[in-house]
């Protein structure tokens, strides 16, 4: 491989021809050999939306000449296109400020303006990557505020496939209104509902946790850039951050605004936790739906299997036949590793000890990775595993008549002792309650169809 000089403030460093980035991402890849996680491509670009911004607002201050603005957009929107990707290999467990990938970002585009605007890289006299790129701002306040925009960017992009999991559950409801089951608590039966009423509660809860998201994204609207170093804004033009900030907004088609308070913007996460948390709540929900999904598929002939799921590959490598319910076993894994994420972006967010956060590259992973994946998830349950439900009338209707929770209604007639003892008996005997109760005659046959009716119930 050949490789060319790249000096940063430390000294020379070697870094391969053909890469963009320079000296302070070559120390970087040196310095943080620990895993083979990269920054999530959702991030890079918004740091490079971050720095397109800027450029063109100091050149609307007077701050960058015309020929070298053009060039920055252009690196940049090469960036948020994806054009570069293999040009951010900084490890995440890097400096908890995101300073080393903050540098990363800012070579990347100098070094490709310089070969735009002379036709080859590394020639900071053109542009440089702290004097021009990084002109207005610090990764204390860049870092931060891409976390902000990449989270609000990756839940946008991947609301459709949350409203498919809603979609398929309402579909379910309605197809499933008229058919009665029996209801359990603690596992154990419990009086009639219907199927729809069970999915009734499934689309609601989903619904609920989409709604949690999207009043907690208006937390992710404010944005600490202009703040630079601890929130001071050192070093920045007092326009600089409002301005940005506007174009920012008009990039997006997302109303951003400034931190209300710039030190609280820096120092603390608490916003991102709480987003987190949402995500956590949804990923609670779903992990819930699905193992229920699979009690109630449980079977085929010596379990609930009053649903029936979608039968989609072989379920096991030595009992022929098998088939398992693997998209809801897939999702509870999903479930598993977003709340395992939460924990982590929530003690990461409490270690904003004094005026910085340092552990915002591991928060930004963990939180564009959860969305990812919990839409992902969503999708997968609605489209291959809810939509082709069916429901198992007979199975349903078997079992309610089985159950001695249907004595209920009888405890208002006869009493609650009474009605428990005639349950009881009904278990024993392996009976119906219904058949014990007529064999006693305490009601008529009129009452007693009435009293046992399931539709009576639900």
């Amino acid at each position: 491989m050949n490789y060319r000089i790249e000096k940063d403030s430390m000294g020379e460093m070697n870094v391969p021809e053909n890469a963009y980035w320079a000296a302070q991402t070559a120390r970087a890849n040196l310095n943080f050999r620990i895993s083979d996680w990269k920054m999530p491509s959702e991030f890079i670009k918004a740091v490079a939306i971050v720095k397109m911004a800027a450029a063109s607002t100091n050149n609307k201050l007077g701050l960058i000449d015309d020929e070298k603005t053009n060039a920055i957009i252009k690196a940049a929107f090469e960036i948020i296109n994806g054009k570069h990707d293999s040009e951010f290999p900084v490890d995440v467990f890097q400096t908890g400020s995101g300073t080393s990938t903050n540098m990363n970002v800012n070579e990347v585009i100098a070094n490709r303006v310089s070969e735009i605007m002379s036709g080859e890289k590394g020639n900071k006299s053109l542009c440089h990557p702290n004097d021009d790129v990084n002109k207005g701002q610090s990764s204390n306040d860049v870092i931060p505020t891409a976390i902000h925009i990449s989270a609000i960017l990756t839940l946008e992009e991947n609301m459709e496939k949350l409203q498919k999991l809603i979609n398929a559950l309402e579909k379910k409801e309605n197809e499933f209104k008229n058919i009665i089951k029996i209801g359990r608590t603690h596992l154990m039966d419990a009086v009639p509902v219907t199927l729809g009423q069970e999915f009734s509660g499934y689309k609601q809860q989903v619904k609920n946790a989409f709604a949690r998201l999207k009043e907690a994204e208006k937390w992710l609207l404010e944005l600490p850039l202009g703040g630079t170093a601890l929130g001071t804004g050192l070093n920045t033009h007092p326009e600089f951050a409002e301005k940005a900030i506007n174009e920012i907004s008009e990039f997006t088609g997302i109303s951003f605004r400034q931190a209300e308070n710039l030190f609280e913007g820096i120092a603390s996460k608490d916003a991102i936790v709480y987003f987190s948390g949402s995500l956590n709540s949804f990923a609670a929900g779903v992990m819930k739906i699905s193992n229920d999904l699979r009690l109630m598929s449980s079977g085929p002939r010596c379990g609930i299997q009053e649903i029936t799921l979608p039968s989609l590959q072989p379920g096991s490598s030595i009992m022929p036949g098998k088939v398992n319910p693997v998209i809801p076993e897939s999702v509870i894994q999903v479930s598993a590793q977003v709340m395992g994420m939460h924990s982590t972006i929530s003690i990461a967010g409490s270690s904003g000890l004094l005026d910085l956060n340092v552990m915002m590259p591991v928060i930004a992973y963990n939180l564009i990775t959860s969305i990812k994946l919990l839409s992902g998830a969503a999708e997968h349950l609605g489209e291959k595993c809810v939509s082709g439900i069916t429901a198992n009338e007979e199975r349903c209707k078997e079992l309610v008549e089985w159950s001695m929770a249907i004595v209920t209604p009888l405890a208002a007639k006869i009493g609650y002792d009474k009605a428990a003892e005639i349950a009881y008996e009904a278990f024993n005997s392996k009976e119906t309650v219904k058949e014990v109760t007529r064999r006693k005659n305490i009601l008529s046959e009129e009452e007693l169809e009435d009293i046992f009716n399931p539709e009576n119930m639900i």
